[in-house]
């Protein structure tokens, strides 16, 4: 074992703080990670403060990581010293069960193994995650970077990123479509620009104006204010697919009715609260709502690789560790452009 530092929170009540820890001896196909970004998901604030009722402390958030690969088991194939490397939301699974067979790690029958605030599958000790200087993870849930990509930028592609790429490949996004993408947030804005990248028409949904030009940056070929009823019954029953992004309570109606026969409404945004689906939207013209949670691991990598490709990171402002509850209480009030990652240098700082 080797002693690592980080910010976790102690309780639910208690700021995130200096922690200090233990991460295992490397196991034969472990590497092990120098962390230098890690973006910040609202699922760490969830987590943090205990809001979806599992967890378990210290908790030590972080699953959208970064770094250089500085030491590997000896049974290690992928990865050498010295290379960049990221970890998304899972370090492990079952690897037995159907889903994980077929690639679905996400949807793993046994429970995957969640970065933070998971079960080791062999100790059952408690996973500390990129809040952190340093994270062992074993290979086959380790994830090569393109080198064209700036290493903070990248960072929230491992769930920002994937979550919306892996519902736009699974409902075959592509040329000659039209999708929709509601909200502007940190996954809204990745959602906008993979599906603009995948070759697709692309339609803002916002209920802000301010952000119509920066939705029109990001790749978005219309932007409708969702506030206005004129706008929203111009585009009803007309598109192929819609990806919802909002984690806020909203109408899903009102957007469920503007898919045309057959066609599908993603839901990747997490309302605290269920929402209300009228089953008429449904019944009438066979349309689908559905739901999706980040990807597996070769999905991952097929991601990364995609965004190589096309060059695409996400919008991202960066942070030092010390004002993570800062960012926290500015991410609640959708004040960030349009994600945060933190500069894992300023640990030596809180040192």
């Amino acid at each position: 074992m080797f002693s690592c530092t980080g910010y976790a929170a102690e309780a639910a009540d208690k700021p995130l703080a200096p922690f200090s820890f233990e991460r295992r001896a490397l196991r034969p196909s472990d590497v092990r990670i120098e962390i230098a970004y890690c973006g910040v998901c609202h699922s760490d604030l969830h987590q943090a403060r205990n809001e979806w009722k599992n967890t378990v402390y210290p908790c030590l958030p972080g699953h959208e990581i970064v770094g250089k690969v500085v030491e590997v088991g000896p049974q290690v194939t992928k990865f050498k010293v010295g290379q960049n490397a990221a970890i998304g939301c899972l370090v492990d699974s079952c690897r037995s069960c159907a889903s994980c067979k077929e690639g679905l790690e996400q949807y793993c029958e046994n429970g995957f193994v969640g970065t933070y605030n998971g079960a080791d599958k062999q100790t059952g000790e408690n996973t500390y995650g990129g809040y952190s200087d340093q994270i062992v993870c074993d290979e086959s849930f380790v994830l090569h970077l393109p080198d064209n990509l700036d290493l903070a930028a990248a960072a929230p592609l491992l769930c920002a990123g994937i979550t919306t790429y892996s519902p736009l490949k699974r409902w075959k996004v592509g040329p000659g479509q039209k999708v929709g993408i509601v909200g502007l947030g940190g996954l809204g804005h990745m959602g906008v620009k993979l599906a603009h990248a995948m070759g697709a028409h692309v339609v803002l949904f916002t209920t802000s104006p301010n952000k119509v030009e920066d939705a029109k940056k990001l790749g978005a070929d219309e932007v409708v204010i969702s506030k206005d009823k004129e706008q929203m019954q111009a585009h009803a029953s007309s598109f192929d697919f819609i990806l919802d992004c909002v984690a806020a309570n909203h109408d899903i109606n009102e957007y469920i009715w503007l898919l045309k026969r057959d066609a599908t409404l993603c839901q990747v945004g997490a309302p605290e609260d269920p929402l209300a689906v009228a089953v008429f939207s449904l019944i009438f013209s066979r349309r689908n709502f559905a739901g999706s949670l980040i990807g597996g691991i070769a999905e991952t990598q097929e991601m990364l690789d995609f965004c190589g490709k096309h060059g695409i990171t996400s919008d991202i402002e960066l942070i030092n560790i010390q004002d993570i509850e800062k960012a926290y209480g500015r991410m609640l009030k959708s004040d960030v452009k349009y994600r945060f990652v933190v500069d894992m240098a300023s640990l030596k700082q809180a040192a």
